[in-house]
C-alpha cells in the first residue's frame, strides 16, 4: 500500500502516522464517480494519493456549487469524526483518483484504545477545518466584501 507522506499525513508523528496507515485499504475511483452525498453516513476517509476531488454543497433549484477542489495528500472527509457522523458537504471524483481509505469506526475506536494518538489526530484534522474555513472566509470576502476603492 502506498500512502503519501505529507499533507495530512505528514503533520502526525511517525507512531501515530504508522499506527493511522496500519488501518488503511487502497481505493480508486473513476472521474465522475460521487464519493459521498451531502448528509449522507460518514462511515470512513480518505487520504489523497493522486487525482482531484470536488467538494460541493446542495442548492436547491440548482446544480451542487464546488465550495473547494481537493488533490493529493488531502484529507477527504472529517465529518466521520465527530457527531452526527453525517456529511456536511457532497464530494465528486474529477479525475481518476487513488486513495488510502480509512473506516471511521475504527480510527474512532483506536483514537478511545490510545488518547494521545485521538488527539493528535484530531488536531490534524481541525488544522484542516480551521483551514478550510479560512480559504473559505477569504472567497466569501472576494465575492461580497466592498469594492477595492484604490487608495484615498
Amino acid at each position: 500500500m502506498t500512502v503519501v507522506r505529507h499533507g495530512f499525513l505528514g503533520a502526525l508523528s511517525l507512531g501515530h502516522r504508522e499506527r493511522l496507515v496500519a488501518t488503511a485499504r487502497d481505493v480508486s475511483f473513476p472521474g465522475g464517480t460521487r464519493i459521498f452525498e451531502e448528509g449522507g453516513v460518514a462511515d470512513r476517509f480518505w487520504i489523497i494519493r493522486s487525482g482531484l476531488v470536488a467538494l460541493d454543497i446542495h442548492i436547491p433549484g440548482r446544480s451542487a456549487a464546488v465550495v473547494e477542489t481537493l488533490g493529493e495528500g488531502d484529507l477527504l472527509g472529517w465529518s466521520w469524526l465527530f457527531e452526527p457522523y453525517r456529511w456536511h458537504l457532497g464530494a465528486q471524483a474529477r479525475s481518476t483518483v487513488s486513495a488510502s481509505e480509512f473506516d471511521a469506526e475504527r480510527v474512532r475506536a483506536a483514537c478511545e484504545e490510545d488518547p494521545a494518538f485521538g488527539l493528535a489526530l484530531t488536531n490534524c484534522v481541525a488544522q484542516v477545518i480551521a483551514r478550510r474555513l479560512k480559504s473559505t472566509r477569504l472567497r466569501l470576502l472576494d465575492l461580497y466584501g466592498p469594492p477595492d476603492v484604490g487608495e484615498a
